[in-house]
């Protein structure tokens, strides 16, 4: 059995990143999407799940063994985080000296990055910048993805939390994260639809582009 501690393989990683893409799925609707066995997908399930990395719930009221579908826990999160860019103890060393400070290092924070995301998100479509404003979210470890819902309305999926840490500690990281996509496009109208923070699978925005 794998310590608790260890970090995965990359199968087993790989696996991982299936599950947070999915939210919940079966061994075998994972090796489907991920084109391998399902003995295989089941054996790296379980040292994930002994890790403490995913956990399992019996699906009963089918014919034959209860299939078991698996989701992402919140010790996941850090996993696919390219670096500890803000640090949780610094920002309460911050507030402890003045609290107003913590809002005003988030807003720019924000700023900055979609001063950054104009550089690269070059395209005249709401719908390409769309698509290149979940490349570059899921380049930062967030495991994004978008999909079309209906005409002139989409939905931007966020699989991972890439401040985890600080998004438990500071109310004011998640609301950076909205309003750095409604500064991206700002011709659309954007808003949050599921929360991590709040027992989600998924942090989604809605995005509503203005007529």
């Amino acid at each position: 059995m794998a310590s608790i501690d260890a970090a995965p393989s990359p199968p087993q990683r790989r696996v991982l990143e299936a599950v947070k893409r999915h939210g919940e799925a079966t061994a075998d609707e994972l090796a489907v999407s991920l084109d391998i066995s399902a003995s295989a997908v089941r054996q790296h399930l379980a040292v994930l799940r002994s890790a403490g990395l995913v956990e399992a719930t019996a699906v009963r009221g089918q014919t034959g063994r209860p299939a078991d579908r698996y989701r992402a826990t919140r010790r996941s999160e850090p996993m696919f985080v390219p670096g500890d860019d803000v640090s949780v103890e610094l920002l309460t060393l911050v507030e402890e000296e003045d609290p107003a400070m913590v809002t005003r290092v988030f807003e720019r924070r924000r700023r900055r990055l979609v001063d950054d995301a104009r550089d690269e998100v070059d395209a005249r479509s709401v719908v390409d910048r769309i698509a290149q404003v979940t490349e570059l979210m899921d380049a930062q470890g967030f495991l994004t993805d978008y999909e079309r819902i209906d005409d002139n309305h989409y939905r931007i999926n966020l699989h991972n939390c890439a401040i985890w840490s600080v998004a438990n500690r500071f109310g004011q990281a998640c609301s950076s994260e909205l309003e750095f996509i409604r500064g991206v496009l700002p011709d659309a109208t954007v808003e949050r639809v599921t929360h991590k923070t709040s027992g989600a699978h998924t942090c989604a925005y809605d995005v509503r582009i203005d007529d």
